[in-house]
């Protein structure tokens, strides 16, 4: 917690709020952890001063302010970094970028102007318009056109991805979180085929440029328009290797059974429409070997979904062909929605362990103490007492793609947000 509270001190301080607020500190985590050591850490010490913890909580609020801390106005800018580098040799540069945590450590295209210019004519945007700013990590940063094309040559993107990372780049910074949060990127439409993202055999493997180079652009451009940096403002426990490219891969809708609509048109988009959609989760829980006619697909992808977080009631369901084919043929599915709604309905599990999330603790137990239904019934309820924590079954989603070689699929928690059309972008 002491690094958080660093955190708070120098970075959010100088670059965002400007206030000289007061911290103690205690240790972290805190949820989930016996009752007993959170009084421990009530009765024990301020991690930043030493003294016992509830003498510095009454010294912060009580102590005359300091000159520093009286100080008022507006933050001071935060520095920008030179738009040009000097001269220098591949290898320095390369290694200046890894020293300053602008890639991932893997190899890279260094950013020529003469490159990011190329790159530049893929999209008729100006390179310096602003496409958001970035505040996630404190100050306001803003994510330019050009410094997204930077990103894009960095990560081997050719021009005619560029439109695909420019709407990619309106939901940047990638998610991150003190767990294993980690995205999904889906593309839909016409543009799958036209730029030959895999949606097919190893959909999710290392074996396609497209997937690979656009997924991790949006992981370069997230950490160097967020400003993420290992131990100073993106402290994950574990990580999660997703992060490397965000899980890139293109519905295969010409394998989507009769009835079952693309992932964009369920959102509202037109079926040509070229839509690249984003989801934040923490969890995915793969299929384990084919699936059997003893045990139907979708009970088992029930008793998989008891493992999830349920925050938002979100799940993306990821089904190779040959999986929704069954659904829909053997099991009587007609729509995506009808499955949805049947996980919504059927998937239940005890309060105590849907309350005995981390995610859930912070994020639902508030609304619960609220008195909002259902959670503060679930929160009195026994702890053995089942209940079906996915409330809204417009928040499932499914999602089809694969090579049609074994009924195989995936449950995850990731919560889909509302797609952007990369023509927009073009």
């Amino acid at each position: 917690m002491n690094n958080i509270v660093h955190y708070a001190l120098t970075y959010v301080r100088q670059y965002d709020t400007g206030m000289p607020l007061r911290f103690v500190a205690v240790p972290f985590p805190f949820t989930g952890q016996p009752k007993a050591v959170d009084v421990s850490y009530v009765s024990g010490k301020d991690m930043l001063t030493e003294e016992p913890m509830m003498h510095a909580v009454v010294a912060a609020l009580t102590k005359p302010l300091t000159p520093e801390e009286k100080i008022s106005g507006a933050p001071p800018q935060e520095s920008l970094e030179p738009r040009l580098l000097g001269p220098d040799t591949e290898d320095a540069l390369r290694a200046l970028f890894d020293e300053r945590g602008w890639a991932d450590y893997n190899w890279i295209n260094l950013p020529t102007e003469k490159k990011v210019m190329a790159m530049l004519r893929g999209t008729s945007h100006k390179p310096d318009e602003v496409i958001k700013t970035i505040n996630i990590t404190g100050g306001a940063r803003p994510l330019t056109v050009e410094k997204v094309a930077i990103s894009a040559v960095m990560a081997g993107a050719s021009p005619e991805h560029f439109p695909v990372i420019l709407a990619l780049a309106t939901q940047a910074p990638f998610g991150n979180s003190t767990s294993s949060m980690a995205n999904m990127v889906v593309i839909n439409g016409p543009i799958a085929k036209k730029l030959n993202f895999n949606s097919g055999t190893n959909a999710m493997g290392p074996y396609n440029r497209s997937n690979a180079v656009v997924g991790r652009a949006f992981t370069i451009l997230s950490k160097t328009a967020g400003d993420l940096r290992n131990g100073i403002n993106a402290w994950e426990s574990l990580g999660s290797n997703f992060q490397y490219n965000n899980i890139l891969y293109a519905e295969n809708e010409d394998a989507l059974p009769d009835g079952w609509t693309p992932l964009h048109v369920q959102m509202g988009f037109k079926p040509d429409d070229n839509v690249v959609t984003v989801g934040t989760g923490w969890t995915s829980v793969s299929s384990v070997g084919g699936s059997q006619e003893l045990y139907p697909v979708h009970y088992l992808m029930r008793d998989y979904m008891r493992s999830l977080t349920a925050s938002g009631s979100a799940a993306t369901i990821v089904v190779d062909p040959t999986v929704a084919g069954l659904l829909q043929t053997a099991h009587g599915f007609k729509t995506k929605e009808q499955l949805s709604e049947w996980f919504s309905q059927n998937v239940e599990t005890r309060a105590e362990t849907y309350w005995g999330n981390g995610v859930i603790q912070s994020t639902v137990v508030p609304l619960a103490l609220q008195g909002l239904e259902p959670y503060a019934s679930w929160r009195k309820a026994p702890g053995d007492t089942l209940i079906k924590p996915f409330t809204n079954s417009r928040a499932i989603h499914i999602v089809v793609t694969g090579g049609k070689i074994q009924t195989t699929w995936f449950v995850t928690d990731f919560g889909m947000r509302r797609g952007v059309k990369i023509d927009d972008w073009a």
